[in-house]
Protein backbone atom coordinates (compact mmCIF):
# COMPACT_ATOMS: atom_id res chain seq x y z
CA UNK A 1 0.00 0.00 0.00
CA UNK A 2 2.79 2.20 0.35
CA UNK A 3 4.39 1.75 -2.32
CA UNK A 4 1.20 2.83 -4.05
CA UNK A 5 0.51 6.17 -1.93
CA UNK A 6 3.85 7.78 -2.38
CA UNK A 7 2.58 8.81 -5.36
CA UNK A 8 -0.06 10.34 -4.16
CA UNK A 9 0.69 13.49 -1.98
CA UNK A 10 -1.08 15.62 0.72
CA UNK A 11 -3.04 13.74 3.65
CA UNK A 12 -2.58 9.90 3.32
CA UNK A 13 -5.73 9.53 5.97
CA UNK A 14 -8.15 11.32 3.01
CA UNK A 15 -6.70 9.22 0.22
CA UNK A 16 -7.11 5.95 2.04
CA UNK A 17 -10.60 6.78 3.03
CA UNK A 18 -11.56 8.42 -0.85
CA UNK A 19 -10.11 5.05 -2.12
CA UNK A 20 -11.73 2.78 0.47
CA UNK A 21 -14.84 4.26 -0.23
CA UNK A 22 -14.62 4.07 -4.14
CA UNK A 23 -13.62 0.60 -4.12
CA UNK A 24 -16.68 -0.34 -1.83
CA UNK A 25 -18.97 2.10 -4.23
CA UNK A 26 -18.25 -0.49 -6.97
CA UNK A 27 -19.55 -3.30 -4.96
CA UNK A 28 -22.73 -1.53 -2.97
CA UNK A 29 -23.88 0.34 -6.30
CA UNK A 30 -23.96 -3.49 -8.28
CA UNK A 31 -25.85 -4.69 -5.08
CA UNK A 32 -28.22 -1.37 -5.44
CA UNK A 33 -29.16 -1.10 -8.89
CA UNK A 34 -32.30 -4.15 -8.97
CA UNK A 35 -34.92 -1.70 -8.81
CA UNK A 36 -33.08 0.50 -11.51
CA UNK A 37 -32.72 -2.44 -13.94
CA UNK A 38 -36.44 -3.20 -13.41
CA UNK A 39 -37.80 0.44 -14.25
CA UNK A 40 -35.41 1.11 -17.15
CA UNK A 41 -34.10 -2.45 -18.50
CA UNK A 42 -30.29 -3.83 -18.74
CA UNK A 43 -28.49 -5.48 -16.41
CA UNK A 44 -26.50 -4.66 -13.10
CA UNK A 45 -23.32 -4.86 -15.08
CA UNK A 46 -24.39 -2.33 -17.44
CA UNK A 47 -25.08 0.30 -14.43
CA UNK A 48 -21.58 -1.29 -12.52
CA UNK A 49 -19.90 -0.35 -15.87
CA UNK A 50 -21.36 3.01 -16.37
CA UNK A 51 -20.77 3.68 -12.29
CA UNK A 52 -16.88 2.41 -12.91
CA UNK A 53 -16.36 4.82 -15.74
CA UNK A 54 -17.44 7.43 -13.59
CA UNK A 55 -15.32 6.23 -10.17
CA UNK A 56 -12.30 6.38 -12.88
CA UNK A 57 -12.77 10.23 -14.19
CA UNK A 58 -13.44 10.94 -10.86
CA UNK A 59 -10.11 9.35 -9.31
CA UNK A 60 -7.91 10.82 -11.99
CA UNK A 61 -9.51 14.24 -11.79
CA UNK A 62 -8.71 14.48 -8.22
CA UNK A 63 -5.20 13.05 -8.67
CA UNK A 64 -4.69 15.91 -11.42
CA UNK A 65 -6.16 18.21 -9.45
CA UNK A 66 -4.18 17.93 -6.27
CA UNK A 67 -0.41 17.99 -8.20
CA UNK A 68 -1.81 22.01 -8.60
CA UNK A 69 -0.92 25.07 -6.74
CA UNK A 70 -3.90 26.24 -4.62
CA UNK A 71 -3.07 29.50 -5.85
CA UNK A 72 -4.41 28.55 -9.53
CA UNK A 73 -7.30 27.34 -7.74
CA UNK A 74 -7.90 30.73 -6.67
CA UNK A 75 -7.04 32.59 -9.91
CA UNK A 76 -9.40 30.83 -11.64
CA UNK A 77 -12.11 30.52 -9.36
CA UNK A 78 -14.02 33.64 -11.15
CA UNK A 79 -13.94 31.86 -14.68
CA UNK A 80 -15.48 28.56 -12.36
CA UNK A 81 -18.47 31.06 -10.99
CA UNK A 82 -19.31 32.09 -14.22
CA UNK A 83 -19.27 29.03 -16.14
CA UNK A 84 -21.29 27.74 -13.31
CA UNK A 85 -23.75 30.23 -14.41
CA UNK A 86 -23.40 29.07 -17.87
CA UNK A 87 -24.03 25.67 -17.49
CA UNK A 88 -27.37 26.39 -15.01
CA UNK A 89 -28.57 28.95 -17.48
CA UNK A 90 -28.08 26.14 -20.17
CA UNK A 91 -30.03 23.48 -17.90
CA UNK A 92 -32.31 26.15 -17.61
CA UNK A 93 -33.57 25.80 -21.18
CA UNK A 94 -32.12 23.11 -22.28
CA UNK A 95 -31.68 20.58 -19.37
CA UNK A 96 -32.79 16.88 -19.78
CA UNK A 97 -35.79 16.22 -17.41
CA UNK A 98 -35.53 13.06 -15.01
CA UNK A 99 -38.08 12.81 -12.14
CA UNK A 100 -40.05 15.82 -12.61
CA UNK A 101 -36.95 18.23 -12.63
CA UNK A 102 -34.59 19.35 -15.38
CA UNK A 103 -31.13 19.69 -13.82
CA UNK A 104 -29.25 17.28 -16.42
CA UNK A 105 -26.92 18.21 -19.18
CA UNK A 106 -26.69 14.95 -21.57
CA UNK A 107 -23.17 15.05 -22.60
CA UNK A 108 -22.93 14.44 -26.24
CA UNK A 109 -22.02 11.41 -27.84
CA UNK A 110 -20.93 9.44 -24.63
CA UNK A 111 -24.93 9.00 -23.39
CA UNK A 112 -23.49 10.06 -19.76
CA UNK A 113 -25.34 12.84 -17.86
CA UNK A 114 -23.76 15.45 -15.85
CA UNK A 115 -26.16 17.41 -13.44
CA UNK A 116 -24.62 21.45 -13.71
CA UNK A 117 -25.46 22.19 -10.24
CA UNK A 118 -22.73 19.71 -8.73
CA UNK A 119 -20.60 22.10 -10.65
CA UNK A 120 -21.91 25.36 -9.34
CA UNK A 121 -22.18 24.61 -5.94
CA UNK A 122 -18.56 23.94 -5.59
CA UNK A 123 -17.33 26.93 -8.27
CA UNK A 124 -19.50 29.42 -5.78
CA UNK A 125 -18.08 27.79 -2.13
CA UNK A 126 -14.69 28.78 -4.22
CA UNK A 127 -15.06 32.31 -5.41
CA UNK A 128 -16.65 33.14 -2.37
CA UNK A 129 -13.89 31.87 -0.52
CA UNK A 130 -11.54 34.10 -3.13
CA UNK A 131 -14.16 37.20 -2.12
CA UNK A 132 -13.68 36.96 1.14
CA UNK A 133 -10.11 37.24 1.32
CA UNK A 134 -10.18 40.27 -0.90
CA UNK A 135 -12.96 41.92 1.29
CA UNK A 136 -11.68 41.21 4.79
CA UNK A 137 -10.95 44.55 5.29
CA UNK A 138 -14.54 45.79 3.84
CA UNK A 139 -17.17 43.36 5.65
CA UNK A 140 -18.36 45.99 8.39
CA UNK A 141 -19.27 48.32 4.29
CA UNK A 142 -22.60 47.32 2.72
CA UNK A 143 -21.55 48.44 -0.72
CA UNK A 144 -17.94 47.82 -0.92
CA UNK A 145 -17.97 44.21 1.12
CA UNK A 146 -21.68 42.42 1.84
CA UNK A 147 -23.18 42.56 -1.24
CA UNK A 148 -20.26 41.87 -3.45
CA UNK A 149 -20.00 39.08 -1.43
CA UNK A 150 -24.45 38.71 -1.33
CA UNK A 151 -24.87 38.60 -5.23
CA UNK A 152 -22.75 35.85 -6.37
CA UNK A 153 -24.73 33.78 -3.82
CA UNK A 154 -27.78 34.66 -4.78
CA UNK A 155 -27.10 34.29 -8.52
CA UNK A 156 -25.84 31.03 -8.35
CA UNK A 157 -28.74 29.49 -5.66
CA UNK A 158 -31.72 31.40 -6.83
CA UNK A 159 -30.36 29.82 -10.57
CA UNK A 160 -30.56 26.34 -8.44
CA UNK A 161 -33.82 26.51 -6.59
CA UNK A 162 -36.11 26.21 -9.32
CA UNK A 163 -35.44 22.31 -9.95
CA UNK A 164 -33.66 21.53 -6.62
CA UNK A 165 -34.54 23.33 -3.52
CA UNK A 166 -32.66 21.23 -0.93
CA UNK A 167 -29.06 21.91 -2.57
CA UNK A 168 -30.24 25.63 -3.10
CA UNK A 169 -31.26 25.86 0.78
CA UNK A 170 -27.68 24.15 1.79
CA UNK A 171 -25.39 25.91 -0.49
CA UNK A 172 -27.31 28.96 0.73
CA UNK A 173 -26.74 28.12 4.17
CA UNK A 174 -23.20 27.09 3.96
CA UNK A 175 -21.79 30.35 2.55
CA UNK A 176 -23.45 32.04 4.82
CA UNK A 177 -21.62 30.21 7.29
CA UNK A 178 -18.43 30.98 5.65
CA UNK A 179 -19.41 34.78 6.03
CA UNK A 180 -20.31 34.47 9.60
CA UNK A 181 -16.77 33.00 9.99
CA UNK A 182 -15.24 35.48 8.23
CA UNK A 183 -16.30 38.08 10.68
CA UNK A 184 -18.89 39.50 8.52
CA UNK A 185 -21.29 41.36 11.37
CA UNK A 186 -24.21 38.82 12.39
CA UNK A 187 -26.96 41.29 11.77
CA UNK A 188 -26.16 41.41 8.40
CA UNK A 189 -26.53 38.06 8.28
CA UNK A 190 -29.90 37.84 10.29
CA UNK A 191 -31.41 40.17 8.02
CA UNK A 192 -30.11 38.60 4.48
CA UNK A 193 -31.73 35.50 6.50
CA UNK A 194 -34.88 37.07 7.30
CA UNK A 195 -35.00 38.97 3.89
CA UNK A 196 -35.07 35.60 1.98
CA UNK A 197 -37.59 34.24 4.09
CA UNK A 198 -39.79 36.93 3.23
CA UNK A 199 -38.78 37.04 -0.39
CA UNK A 200 -39.57 32.93 -0.50
CA UNK A 201 -42.77 33.60 1.26
CA UNK A 202 -44.16 36.19 -1.31
CA UNK A 203 -42.82 34.11 -4.65
CA UNK A 204 -44.88 31.03 -3.38
CA UNK A 205 -48.20 33.32 -2.82
CA UNK A 206 -47.70 34.66 -6.55
CA UNK A 207 -47.39 31.14 -7.66
CA UNK A 208 -50.08 30.02 -5.58
CA UNK A 209 -52.22 33.19 -7.16
CA UNK A 210 -50.90 33.07 -10.43
CA UNK A 211 -50.00 29.40 -11.66
CA UNK A 212 -50.50 29.86 -14.79
CA UNK A 213 -46.93 31.49 -14.05
CA UNK A 214 -44.86 28.28 -13.14
CA UNK A 215 -42.52 30.48 -10.91
CA UNK A 216 -42.03 27.45 -8.55
CA UNK A 217 -42.83 24.36 -11.23
CA UNK A 218 -41.32 21.51 -8.09
CA UNK A 219 -43.35 23.50 -5.15
CA UNK A 220 -46.15 21.22 -5.35
CA UNK A 221 -43.04 18.25 -4.74
CA UNK A 222 -41.65 20.16 -1.67
CA UNK A 223 -45.14 20.84 -0.29
CA UNK A 224 -45.99 17.25 -0.78
CA UNK A 225 -43.34 15.56 0.95
CA UNK A 226 -43.25 18.06 3.73
CA UNK A 227 -47.21 17.27 4.94
CA UNK A 228 -46.43 13.42 3.82
CA UNK A 229 -43.87 13.25 6.61
CA UNK A 230 -45.49 15.26 9.06
CA UNK A 231 -49.08 13.79 8.66
CA UNK A 232 -50.04 10.21 9.38
CA UNK A 233 -52.97 9.59 7.44
CA UNK A 234 -53.66 6.38 5.27
CA UNK A 235 -53.40 8.78 2.23
CA UNK A 236 -50.12 9.90 3.50
CA UNK A 237 -48.91 7.21 4.26
CA UNK A 238 -49.78 5.57 0.62
CA UNK A 239 -47.96 8.63 -1.08
CA UNK A 240 -44.94 8.43 1.65
CA UNK A 241 -44.05 5.22 0.92
CA UNK A 242 -40.85 4.69 -0.58
CA UNK A 243 -40.10 7.11 3.07
CA UNK A 244 -41.50 4.52 5.21
CA UNK A 245 -39.77 1.37 3.21
CA UNK A 246 -36.18 3.10 3.64
CA UNK A 247 -36.84 3.21 7.61
CA UNK A 248 -38.14 -0.36 7.53
CA UNK A 249 -34.73 -1.27 5.46
CA UNK A 250 -32.63 0.40 8.48
CA UNK A 251 -34.71 -1.93 11.33
CA UNK A 252 -34.56 -4.62 8.75
CA UNK A 253 -30.78 -4.33 8.85
CA UNK A 254 -30.43 -5.71 12.49
CA UNK A 255 -26.66 -4.98 14.03
CA UNK A 256 -24.59 -7.65 11.20
CA UNK A 257 -27.32 -6.89 8.16
CA UNK A 258 -28.60 -8.93 5.89
CA UNK A 259 -25.81 -9.34 3.77
CA UNK A 260 -24.14 -8.48 0.63
CA UNK A 261 -27.04 -8.61 -2.19
CA UNK A 262 -29.68 -10.03 0.06
CA UNK A 263 -31.31 -7.24 0.98
CA UNK A 264 -35.25 -7.58 -0.17
CA UNK A 265 -36.72 -3.62 0.75
CA UNK A 266 -33.52 -1.98 -1.62
CA UNK A 267 -35.94 -3.69 -4.53
CA UNK A 268 -38.92 -0.98 -3.24
CA UNK A 269 -37.07 1.75 -2.61
CA UNK A 270 -36.99 4.11 -6.61
CA UNK A 271 -33.27 5.53 -5.39
CA UNK A 272 -31.90 2.59 -3.15
CA UNK A 273 -28.40 3.46 -5.44
CA UNK A 274 -28.74 7.40 -4.35
CA UNK A 275 -30.62 9.44 -2.25
CA UNK A 276 -31.80 6.09 0.13
CA UNK A 277 -28.61 5.11 -0.16
CA UNK A 278 -28.12 5.04 3.54
CA UNK A 279 -30.82 2.55 3.70
CA UNK A 280 -29.98 0.29 1.13
CA UNK A 281 -26.37 0.37 3.21
CA UNK A 282 -27.87 -0.22 6.50
CA UNK A 283 -30.41 -3.35 5.28
CA UNK A 284 -27.08 -5.01 3.85
CA UNK A 285 -24.27 -3.95 6.42
CA UNK A 286 -25.88 -3.63 9.44
CA UNK A 287 -25.51 -1.39 12.57
CA UNK A 288 -22.06 -1.46 12.93
CA UNK A 289 -20.99 -0.74 9.57
CA UNK A 290 -23.42 2.13 9.82
CA UNK A 291 -21.25 3.72 12.82
CA UNK A 292 -18.18 3.02 10.72
CA UNK A 293 -19.60 4.71 7.73
CA UNK A 294 -20.34 7.51 9.88
CA UNK A 295 -16.70 7.63 11.49
CA UNK A 296 -15.39 7.70 7.99
CA UNK A 297 -17.48 10.74 7.07
CA UNK A 298 -16.20 12.60 10.27
CA UNK A 299 -12.56 11.56 10.07
CA UNK A 300 -12.65 12.82 6.56
CA UNK A 301 -14.07 16.16 7.85
CA UNK A 302 -11.97 16.38 10.92
CA UNK A 303 -8.56 15.95 8.08
CA UNK A 304 -10.13 18.15 6.04
CA UNK A 305 -10.75 20.95 8.54
CA UNK A 306 -7.19 20.45 10.15
CA UNK A 307 -5.58 21.08 6.70
CA UNK A 308 -7.50 24.58 5.80
CA UNK A 309 -6.59 25.73 9.29
CA UNK A 310 -3.44 24.97 9.63
CA UNK A 311 -3.01 26.82 6.32
CA UNK A 312 -1.90 30.39 6.83
CA UNK A 313 -3.95 31.52 3.48
CA UNK A 314 -6.93 32.46 4.13
CA UNK A 315 -8.29 31.25 1.03
CA UNK A 316 -7.26 27.80 1.61
CA UNK A 317 -8.77 27.89 4.90
CA UNK A 318 -12.39 29.08 4.00
CA UNK A 319 -12.24 26.95 0.52
CA UNK A 320 -11.42 24.05 3.01
CA UNK A 321 -13.94 24.61 5.61
CA UNK A 322 -16.57 24.71 2.86
CA UNK A 323 -15.85 21.96 0.91
CA UNK A 324 -15.77 20.23 4.32
CA UNK A 325 -19.19 21.67 5.71
CA UNK A 326 -20.15 20.84 1.91
CA UNK A 327 -19.63 17.15 2.73
CA UNK A 328 -20.76 16.83 5.87
CA UNK A 329 -24.00 17.98 5.02
CA UNK A 330 -24.83 15.89 2.30
CA UNK A 331 -24.13 12.89 3.63
CA UNK A 332 -25.85 13.97 6.93
CA UNK A 333 -29.35 14.84 4.85
CA UNK A 334 -29.06 11.64 2.72
CA UNK A 335 -29.25 9.47 6.51
CA UNK A 336 -31.53 11.98 8.16
CA UNK A 337 -33.88 11.73 5.49
CA UNK A 338 -33.56 7.78 5.29
CA UNK A 339 -34.30 7.29 9.12
CA UNK A 340 -37.44 10.09 8.73
CA UNK A 341 -35.88 12.97 10.48
CA UNK A 342 -36.20 14.98 6.81
CA UNK A 343 -38.56 15.06 4.48
CA UNK A 344 -37.49 13.28 0.70
CA UNK A 345 -34.83 15.06 -0.55
CA UNK A 346 -32.09 14.80 -3.59
CA UNK A 347 -29.00 14.51 -1.67
CA UNK A 348 -27.25 11.27 -2.35
CA UNK A 349 -23.90 9.72 -0.25
CA UNK A 350 -21.26 11.35 -1.40
CA UNK A 351 -18.01 9.08 -2.59
CA UNK A 352 -20.87 6.11 -2.38
CA UNK A 353 -24.13 6.90 -4.49
CA UNK A 354 -24.27 5.96 -7.99
CA UNK A 355 -23.94 9.22 -10.04
CA UNK A 356 -21.73 11.14 -12.25
CA UNK A 357 -21.22 14.73 -11.89
CA UNK A 358 -21.85 14.59 -7.71
CA UNK A 359 -18.83 11.59 -8.03
CA UNK A 360 -16.55 13.80 -10.23
CA UNK A 361 -17.29 16.83 -8.40
CA UNK A 362 -16.80 15.24 -4.76
CA UNK A 363 -13.03 14.53 -6.00
CA UNK A 364 -12.46 17.75 -7.96
CA UNK A 365 -13.38 19.40 -4.23
CA UNK A 366 -11.25 16.63 -2.25
CA UNK A 367 -8.25 17.26 -4.80
CA UNK A 368 -8.43 20.58 -4.19
CA UNK A 369 -8.38 19.81 -0.55
CA UNK A 370 -4.83 17.67 -1.20
CA UNK A 371 -3.44 20.34 -3.37
CA UNK A 372 -3.81 22.43 -0.13
CA UNK A 373 -2.28 19.30 1.66
CA UNK A 374 0.41 19.39 -0.65
CA UNK A 375 1.45 22.69 -0.57
CA UNK A 376 1.62 22.58 3.25
CA UNK A 377 3.58 19.20 3.00
CA UNK A 378 5.97 21.08 0.63
CA UNK A 379 6.80 23.76 2.40
CA UNK A 380 7.26 22.06 5.88
CA UNK A 381 9.90 19.47 3.93
CA UNK A 382 11.86 22.98 3.00
CA UNK A 383 12.57 23.50 7.20
CA UNK A 384 14.56 21.60 9.23
CA UNK A 385 15.29 22.13 12.55
CA UNK A 386 19.07 23.54 13.38
CA UNK A 387 19.86 21.53 17.04
CA UNK A 388 22.43 24.19 17.81
CA UNK A 389 19.44 26.85 17.95
CA UNK A 390 15.91 27.52 18.17
CA UNK A 391 15.39 29.09 14.78
CA UNK A 392 14.36 27.01 11.90
CA UNK A 393 16.92 26.24 8.98
CA UNK A 394 15.98 25.86 5.89
CA UNK A 395 17.61 23.43 3.45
Amino acid sequence: MKEYLKYLKGDRVIWIITLIMLAFSLVSVYSFVPILVKIEGGTPFKYLFKHFTYVVIAFVAMYWIHKKDSKYISQLSKFGFYLGIGLLLFTFFFGKEVNGAGRWIRVPFVGLTFQSSDFAKLALIIYVSRLMVKKKDLMNSWKEGFWPLMIPIFVICGLIVKDNFSTAAILFFICLLLLFLGKIPFGKIALVVSGGIVSLGIIIAIHKALPDLNLLPRYDTWENRISNSMEDSEENLMANAQALNAQLAIFSGGITGQGVGDGKLKEYLPEAYADFYYSSFVEEFGVIAAFILILMYLILLFRIMKIGLNSDNLFETYACLGIGILLLIQASVNMLVCTGVFPVTGQNMPLLAMGGSALIMTCVALGIVQSIAYKQTKSSDKEVVDPNSNAFTRK
